[in-house]
């Protein structure tokens, strides 16, 4: 299974923007689509966006579409979440994930569809 570190998280106020990184290691890192799940207070973990293979495709819920951008470094195993535009309900714990063998980028949608998760890292945007 695949180990996954997020980084970039923090307290910006609202109208800021920030760029969520993630490390990926273990088995061949393009292989495999990518993406970024939130889970705010009291809430259920929700999709953000994920990103296909070779990076060129990417998809994303409708509440950040137009303001967040997902990429990805192949050559560095990496994987970024660029956040503009943020608002307070956009205040979560944000994880990476990787999806699981033969999954879409846009099947990764489903949470049953993820192989390996990050531990999260927290965004807060303040009023």
């Amino acid at each position: 299974q695949a180990q996954l570190a997020e980084s970039g998280g923090g307290l910006v106020q609202a109208g800021d923007f920030l760029r969520l990184s993630c490390a990926y290691s273990g088995r061949a890192f393009s292989l495999f689509a990518m993406g970024w799940f939130r889970q705010a207070p009291g809430k259920e973990r929700e999709f953000v966006g994920s990103v296909s293979l070779n990076g060129e495709d990417t998809y994303y819920a409708d509440s950040v579409e137009g303001r967040f951008t997902i990429s990805r470094d192949n050559a560095k195993n990496m994987v970024y979440l660029q956040m503009n535009g943020l608002k307070p309900e956009d205040t979560a714990v944000y994880f990476c994930a990787a999806g699981s063998q033969y999954a879409t980028h846009r099947a990764m949608r489903l949470e049953s569809n993820v192989g390996s998760w990050g531990q999260g890292t927290q965004v807060t945007v303040s009023p």
